[in-house]
């Protein structure tokens, strides 16, 4: 279920992340702010679906949203996460198609939705912003080629330390030393493209080797060094 929100100066989110919007203006960021909208979803609302026609690009203000993929029964395969200065949906949007994953939120996310008519003015007078969109487009691309040769070459145990160490890189850890994105047991093995019973009993062998420590949904990486050797990830 998603709620109007207060709609967040553009220039005043650029003081807290670095956004694909750095590249704009006063007076573009001032354009933006009044064309989007801005609404807030609580943990578990969906923001848009696979396979439906989106007509807006999607800027993280606060929070964590999945991008997943459903495939046989139902079943989720995570591509992807986006949190505070990230933009989804923008994909759909470029090749005038449906939106090719869902988008869910894991906790509860502040969002702006911004026109896809505003989208592509910026980008027929902005050349610097157009060429950054195109190099956030090559590097999720690249992305999803590494992912496919990780599933075809690496073994279960591989890719679940290579995805820890990537979870505490993309989202950092807390004054505990937890990792800021708990997941459940269904989304760690999901990102990993294995089996739920799988993550589990490797979690569990992970802990006992003290590479980990766990806390309910909550990880803490106690052994960053092994895990990077384990993954071959550097």
């Amino acid at each position: 279920m998603k709620h109007s929100a207060t709609v967040p100066a553009c220039k005043d989110c650029l003081l807290g992340c670095k956004t694909i919007f750095s590249s704009l203006d006063e007076e573009e960021l001032e354009r933006l702010t009044y064309d989007k909208s801005c609404n807030s979803y609580k943990k578990g609302s969906t923001i848009f679906h696979e396979g439906n026609r989106i007509h807006h690009v999607y800027c993280i203000h606060s929070g964590i949203v999945k991008m997943f993929k459903t495939g046989i029964e139902g079943k989720e395969q995570i591509v992807s996460f986006a949190q505070a200065g990230d933009i989804i949906g923008y994909r759909s949007i470029l090749s005038k198609e449906s939106a090719c994953t869902t988008a869910k939120a894991i906790e509860d996310v502040v969002i702006c939705a911004i026109p896809a008519d505003h989208l592509f003015e910026i980008l027929e007078h902005n050349p610097k912003f157009s060429m950054e969109l195109m190099q956030l487009a090559c590097k999720e691309l690249g992305e999803a080629n590494q992912f496919l040769t990780d599933i075809a070459q690496k073994s279960v145990r591989e890719r679940l330390a290579e995805v820890l160490i990537k979870l505490k890189e993309v989202f950092s850890v807390d004054n505990e030393g937890y990792l800021k994105v708990s997941l459940t047991r269904d989304e760690l093995a999901s990102l990993v493209g294995t089996a739920t019973e799988s993550v589990i009993r490797l979690l569990s062998e992970f802990k006992s080797d003290k590479y980990i420590e766990l806390n309910g949904r909550k990880i803490r990486v106690l052994n960053e060094e092994r895990l990077r050797k384990l993954s071959s990830y550097y």
